[in-house]
């Protein structure tokens, strides 16, 4: 009998870590009728699905094609067009070109500089919260950490993050698969059309007064001879500026929440904030333990078999980063968080292989820099509440806020 499995309830959506582990031990390839797709969820399985190449990333065109002529079929068809210029919804060789050209301009060198201007940030924002305060985490920090910082990084003007921050929350009910708003289709649209135009203009003032911003890098980013056309150059901006601070943010918060349900854990990090060493290890453990990634969707592009069930061309695939992040075949004692973990770094969070995220080494210095400033800053942290609301993201795991107390 399959594993009665629904990512849609309301007890999945606030924890599925129990239903995941469920299908983890008992049926790790599941036909998951309710949204009518294979479920993988071992680490072995998750991770060789990343490199499989019967596993397509380009799940936006079949989409599009599918839902063209049916209601939204006006705004998917737009969506469809501009983001299939990302690279994560493209297999090689596009994706070779799209990515190869990326890394070019969003470098460890340009990410690295940020480190001291990222605590800067980090102090201004904190800078006002009174012992006692009552803070919503997830709005007041964890957001405009990151958005903060991309924006720097792509050298977009500060008084515009609001509306980028905007335009990418609507653009990311499409994206990231809201279960729940029957408008984000009409909503992401509107947002997509916005952003093009904004970062059409953008663009156009870099090319005039260039400089040594990631955004730059882009524009001039060649590989014998091979450059970004103009709308990759806009899809890359609005890609890096989504992905620069959504997966952030929810790191930031779902690392805090994790934290104050284990306050040895939180002692340790306190006492060990200055060992660079163990802050590195502790962001590690906060991606495995509850990390921002829920599943990465895939194309089934050639039949396979696998754990004697057979997917079909053309059927979805869901790679479960979160299950497999808690394999204990991989990690002792999966469901403790232990920032000493050996393997922590072993997680999947970020994907694997060529479709590793681009931002992660942005994303892993902004919480490297930003819980030891928080946990030197404040002696404790309480939720004022015991049971947050999370978002209904297929794809990725958040909050939608995240009220705390703080106490110097």
């Amino acid at each position: 009998m399959s594993v009665d499995f629904n990512p849609n309830a309301a007890e999945t959506i606030v924890d599925p870590y129990p239903g995941l582990a469920r299908l983890r031990a008992d049926e790790p390839m599941h036909w998951n009728p309710v949204s009518r797709a294979w479920y993988l969820t071992r680490y072995d399985d998750v991770r060789a699905g990343f490199r499989d190449k019967r596993l397509s990333a380009d799940r936006i065109r079949p989409f599009v094609e599918a839902q063209r002529d049916g209601p939204d079929g006006e705004e998917i068809g737009f969506l469809g067009e501009h983001i299939s210029h990302w690279a994560v919804f493209n297999d090689p060789p596009r994706h070779t070109h799209l990515r190869g050209l990326m890394n070019k301009a969003f470098t460890t060198r340009r990410v690295e500089v940020l480190r001291a201007g990222v605590a800067e940030i980090v102090d201004g924002l904190i800078a006002d919260w009174a012992d006692g305060d009552e803070i919503d985490f997830h709005h007041r920090f964890a957001y405009p950490l990151p958005a903060t910082v991309i924006a720097l990084l792509l050298g977009v003007p500060q008084e515009d993050v609001d509306h980028l921050k905007r335009w990418s929350d609507a653009l990311a009910q499409f994206v990231l698969t809201s279960k729940t708003n029957p408008e984000k289709y009409r909503v992401a649209a509107a947002a997509l059309k916005e952003m093009n135009a904004y970062f059409g203009d953008f663009l156009e003032q870099r090319r005039r007064d260039p400089g040594e911003l990631v955004t730059d890098g882009l524009i001039s980013a060649t590989d014998e001879g091979d450059r970004l056309t103009a709308d990759e150059l806009t899809a890359s901006c609005i890609l890096l500026l989504f992905a620069g601070h959504e997966t952030t943010t929810q790191l930031l918060a779902n690392g805090l929440h994790a934290l104050i349900r284990h306050p040895d854990q939180m002692a340790d990090f306190r006492e060990n904030r200055h060992d660079a060493k163990f802050v590195k290890n502790a962001v590690e453990e906060l991606l495995r333990f509850d990390g921002p990634s829920l599943t990465s969707p895939r194309i089934v592009a050639k039949d396979f078999e696998l754990h004697g069930q057979v997917a079909k061309a053309g059927q979805r695939l869901w790679l479960w980063n979160a299950a497999a992040n808690r394999d204990p075949a991989v990690f002792e004692d999966p469901e403790r968080l232990n920032l000493r973990r050996p393997n922590a770094d072993r997680h999947v969070t970020f994907g694997f292989g060529v479709h590793f995220c681009i931002g992660a080494p942005l994303a892993k210095l902004e919480a490297e820099v930003a819980f030891p400033i928080l946990l030197e800053r404040f002696s404790r942290f309480e939720l004022v509440k015991p049971a947050q609301d999370w978002s209904d993201s297929y794809v990725s795991r958040g909050m939608t806020s995240l009220p705390v107390r703080v106490y110097r």
